[in-house]
C-alpha cells in the first residue's frame, strides 16, 4: 500500500479521535465501573502487553500526577504527546497546504527501518513488557 498525505492523516485522525473517545468513556465510566479495560493479550493471555497502562498513564497525566504516570507506563507520555500534537500538525498543514507532518513521518519510517536506531527501540519496549509483567499491570 502506498501511503501519502491524506491517507496518513486521514489515519493519523481516526486514531487520534477514538483515542480521545476511548479517553472520555474510561473517564466517565471508571468511576462507575473500575474493571473497564481494553487488553486482548491481558484478557486472553493474563500477561500485560507493553501498552497496558497507557490509559491510566495517560489519565494520570491529565491530573498532573507526573511520577505516577510515569510509574504507571512510560508510555502514556509518548502517546499523550502525539494526541496532543499530531491533530495541530495536520491542521497547521491544511492551511498552508504544506506536507510537513507527512516529511517527519517519511523520515522517521526510513531511520526506524535501520537497525542501528530500530534495535534499541524495540529492546526499550521489551524492557518496558517486562517491566508491566513484574509490576502484575
Amino acid at each position: 500500500m502506498t501511503l501519502n498525505r491524506n491517507k496518513l492523516y486521514s489515519i493519523i485522525f481516526i486514531g487520534c479521535l477514538a483515542g480521545y473517545i476511548w479517553l472520555y468513556y474510561v473517564a466517565t465510566q471508571s468511576q462507575t465501573d473500575p474493571s473497564v479495560e481494553a487488553c486482548f493479550i491481558k484478557h486472553t493471555l493474563n500477561i500485560p502487553c507493553p501498552s497496558c497502562g497507557s490509559t491510566r498513564s495517560i489519565i494520570s497525566l491529565t491530573k498532573g500526577h507526573f511520577t505516577e504516570a510515569l510509574l504507571i507506563n512510560p508510555l502514556g507520555y509518548l502517546i499523550t504527546i502525539i494526541l496532543l500534537v499530531s491533530p495541530l500538525w495536520m491542521v497547521y498543514d491544511i492551511i498552508t497546504k504544506r506536507k510537513t507532518l507527512f516529511e517527519f513521518y517519511e523520515k522517521m519510517e526510513y531511520y526506524l527501518r535501520k537497525p542501528v536506531y530500530a534495535i534499541p527501540l524495540i529492546f526499550i519496549v521489551i524492557i518496558n513488557w517486562i517491566w508491566n509483567i513484574t509490576k502484575e499491570l
